[in-house]
């Protein structure tokens, strides 16, 4: 009988359901659950936490979605992997231990350690890190420094018989690939192996965004209250079904299996991890039917030298205000009542002895203001934004003062306040570098046992060749005949850093060319705001006849520093789904109607 792993994840992120973990222990028949919370941003939000109390610092939610599920999870003996113990592992499993003890339960925690370096600052000032992109010196006032490690202590830690792990951070995908390297005993040479179980973690990592969540066919799912979480099986080959739960909403199909696929990702040749550097062009997507889709053909390259580490640090502070605004001519009221703030609050600075903002993003929620076009006509009904930023929190006080003003003393009809006068918050910058493996001491702790790991990587690595860009054409002027993308394709777009990914996948194979031709670099940077040809990259996926866009520095910084209304690029893809492809009638009439 060929040996099967099945492996479900209860949390794509720290906030996810709570409906998650019950639904996959109790429907699941897993043998393993993983918990993903952790991001850039959540590790200086914990690393906060930490600072204001030593017994914070991890994801509380996690205690909270496995505390009640403890007994069912030692009678099914399903072992658990998670990233929450963020930057407090002692008090996550403490925390754990405390949960364990009341239900009368016996089980072996281990923990990961090695990944957090904040104590390490003056080490790595001397070391003359520089920024991957920007080849900038490390900054000060830093709040998080995190190494991103490896499946690796994972893998380690269940072989000495852990019941339940907990990591720092650590790639995504390791939450999966540990586990079944630790069942099917697969071996740092084993690359297309490794490969295609961090294709596993990477396709589950987000929880239901493989189940139908953030799907482009979403009027097409049922019943998102109770959406099923992913469940994967996977074979000695790596091979592998990606399924859900029977009797849970949502759904499975090549669609959603593809777009996940693509999520997030650069390179699709050179996707590099600190256990192998995966190229996913092969990969070929089969759809079985009842929510069923198999997944192969990951390829693997050795592993690189360095391990990524992300350090936040703080930058200064912002605000952001947000009024509703209605009746004619409400968009050209929004940007009138904005601009006057600015002015008024810019007067106020300079009488105060502050310099003018840092930064400022202000958009009409309404207006189509994430593209190039500011409507000044239209919705009686549209939501001004304005975000700023500034050095000093004394200043943005002053801003928060000065919005209400507007309800009465500028253009007419402000109808609310969204959230009442705007908090001021710390401005989190990210900060990414490299650093030898070999600098970097990780153990793994089990009970008295303290183990150092050695790093994944052969000593003789040779970087592999990137992929190149895909061949992307011109509309053929000879059809008479236009559709929207979205009638052709799907897809989804996300961060990548300060970069966007938008992934684009052609619903049949006769289409892909007529796509190809029309999506490129001119038309694009004409549909989208603030973006440039020159930033835009594109690879092809040939298997599953997908195109892979990344988008260069258009995300204001990302995360917490970004003012953008969009600062993690999640609509990017949607608007990609209105450019019109230029296609024979035979196309046209064919999906018209659909």
């Amino acid at each position: 009988m060929i040996k099967k792993i099945r492996i479900g994840c209860a949390s794509g992120f720290w906030g996810d359901t709570d409906i998650a973990a019950p639904q996959i222990v109790e429907k699941g028949d897993v043998d393993y659950l993983v918990f993903d919370y952790l991001s850039e941003v959540t590790m200086s939000i914990l690393a906060g936490a930490k600072l204001k109390n030593s017994n914070k610092g991890y994801a509380i939610d996690f205690i909270n979605h496995i505390g009640p599920l403890l007994k069912k999870i030692k009678q099914k003996k399903i072992k658990v992997i998670s990233n929450a113990g963020g930057v407090n592992l002692d008090a996550c499993k403490k925390a754990l231990i405390d949960e364990a003890e009341k239900k009368n339960i016996n089980l072996k925690i281990a923990t990961v350690e090695g990944d957090d370096l904040i104590d390490c600052q003056d080490k790595l000032s001397k070391m003359n890190i520089k920024e991957i992109e920007s080849e900038k010196s490390l900054p000060k006032n830093l709040l998080s420094i995190n190494v991103y490690l490896g499946a690796n202590p994972i893998k380690r830690a269940l072989d000495l018989g852990a019941d339940i792990v907990l990591t720092g951070r650590c790639v995504d995908s390791a939450l999966a690939l540990g586990p079944l390297m630790h069942e099917f005993k697969w071996g740092a040479s084993e690359l297309d192996h490794l490969a295609s179980g961090s294709l596993v973690g990477h396709i589950i990592e987000c929880g239901a965004q493989v189940t139908g969540g953030n799907f482009t066919d979403w009027e097409s799912l049922n019943n998102f209250a109770n959406i099923g979480f992913p469940v994967v099986e996977v074979e000695q080959n790596g091979d592998f079904i990606v399924t859900k739960p029977k009797g849970t909403g949502g759904m499975v199909n090549f669609g959603t299996v593809a777009e996940q696929l693509l999520y997030e990702i650069g390179d699709p040749k050179a996707y590099i991890l600190p256990d192998v550097i995966c190229d996913f062009t092969e990969v070929e997507i089969t759809d079985l039917g009842k929510d069923r889709v198999h997944v192969t053909g990951a390829k693997g390259y050795a592993a690189p030298l360095f391990y990524k580490v992300s350090a936040t640090y703080h930058n200064g502070f912002k605000s952001v205000a947000t009024l509703v605004i209605g009746g004619q001519k409400a968009v050209k009221k929004a940007y009138s009542i904005g601009n006057s703030i600015l002015k008024r609050v810019e007067y106020l600075f300079k009488k105060n002895n502050f310099s003018n903002f840092k930064k400022i993003n202000l958009s009409v929620i309404g207006s189509d203001d994430i593209k190039d076009l500011k409507v000044t006509s239209g919705s009686n009904e549209v939501v001004m934004r304005l975000a700023v930023a500034h050095e000093n929190k004394e200043a943005l006080i002053i801003f928060s003062r000065e919005i209400a003003q507007a309800a009465t003393g500028m253009a007419p009809g402000v109808m609310n306040y969204l959230g009442g006068r705007p908090s001021i918050s710390p401005l989190i910058k990210l900060y990414s570098f490299l650093i030898n493996k070999n600098s970097i001491n990780c153990s793994v702790n089990l009970d008295s046992i303290r183990e150092k790991i050695k790093s994944n990587f052969i000593e003789h690595y040779e970087p592999i060749l990137r992929s190149d860009f895909a061949i992307l054409g011109q509309p053929d002027k000879s059809l008479d005949f236009e559709v929207p993308l979205i009638k052709l394709a799907y897809a989804r777009s996300g961060d990548k850093g300060n970069h966007v990914n938008i992934g684009v996948i052609s619903r049949k194979s006769d289409y892909f060319p007529f796509i190809k031709d029309s999506l490129n670099m001119d038309i694009i940077a004409k549909q989208l705001k603030n973006i440039s040809k020159e930033s835009i990259l594109c690879w092809e996926l040939p298997k599953i006849y997908g195109l892979n866009f990344l988008l260069k520095n258009c995300l204001d910084g990302g995360g917490m520093s970004s003012l953008l209304l969009d600062p993690q690029g999640k609509g990017y893809a949607q608007n990609f789904l209105n450019i019109k492809i230029s296609v024979p009638e035979s196309v046209y009439n064919e999906v018209i109607c659909v």
